[in-house]
């Protein structure tokens, strides 16, 4: 798969590319800040998608893509811009994406599966919560900033895709069903902390947010404790009566069940 980036900020184009890099491991990139340059490389090579900015200083994004598209009618186009007024031109010279900056891996890697269907390699994200809790993507840990971040997203995994709201996290988290202005300051600061781990991991989209609660998507995990719970021999016979035994919410929660089944 042959790639390009276009976006006149060079620090801005840096991150692109990295994202790229990490949800297209496989793919060939090349990063442009001047529009002019990305034509002329159009010209010389077939490309498959093109990411691009809108406002490139010396050229509209717009323009730009028309022009790919003369060169190269079979390049999908994907507008990565910070504006959102360019919609309705992006949509009448049929764009394949338009996304709002800054952009993750995982949003690209979603973009990139609207074309081409799922043939990019899905990262495996595998869940420990037998003999402690951890989580890693594709056998690389997860790392937290704050502990309670962590903590938080194995509640979230311990309820297995039940909405949780932030006064019910709170409880939990810190065993009081009281929550003040206070608490909540800090809750939303556990909740940046966990959506940022999960962003840098890019695995983000297995969070489902709404208005005051969180979820887990428990489809998108390779959990032991969920194998256990659907009978897999190997998880049942692995476990040794340990289920997040770093937390003591875990012993009335679903510790009960586990020992019900074992």
């Amino acid at each position: 798969m042959n790639l390009i980036a276009v976006d006149d900020e060079p620090f801005v184009l840096k991150a692109l590319e990295e994202a790229l890099k990490e949800a297209v491991p496989q793919g060939t990139l090349h990063c442009f800040t001047a529009p002019s340059k990305a034509l002329a490389y159009v010209r010389s090579t077939s490309i498959d998608v093109a990411f691009l900015d809108i406002e490139l200083g010396s050229m509209n994004g717009l323009v730009l893509a028309k022009m790919i598209k003369d060169i190269c009618p079979e390049a999908h186009i994907i507008f990565v811009t910070s504006h959102e007024q360019y919609a309705l031109g992006a949509i009448q010279m049929h764009a394949t994406g338009y996304l709002m900056k800054p952009v993750m891996a995982e949003d690209l890697r979603r973009e990139l599966t609207f074309i081409y269907g799922d043939v990019l390699p899905r990262r495996k994200i595998r869940v420990q919560t037998f003999g402690g809790f951890d989580i890693f993507v594709d056998e690389n840990p997860v790392l937290f900033k704050r502990s309670k971040s962590k903590e938080l997203l194995a509640y979230l995994i311990d309820r297995r895709g039940i909405s949780v709201t932030a006064a019910e996290a709170c409880a939990v988290l810190w065993g009081d069903a009281s929550i003040d202005s206070r608490k909540k300051g800090y809750f939303r600061i556990v909740v940046k902390g966990l959506r940022e781990a999960l962003q840098a991991a890019g695995i983000e989209d297995i969070l489902l947010r709404s208005w005051n609660s969180l979820a887990i998507i428990p489809n998108k995990l390779d959990c032991d404790s969920y194998h256990f719970l659907e009978g897999d021999p190997q998880f049942v016979n692995s476990y040794r009566h340990d289920y997040l035994c770093c937390y003591e919410w875990a012993e009335f929660s679903l510790g009960p069940v586990l020992y019900k089944n074992d």
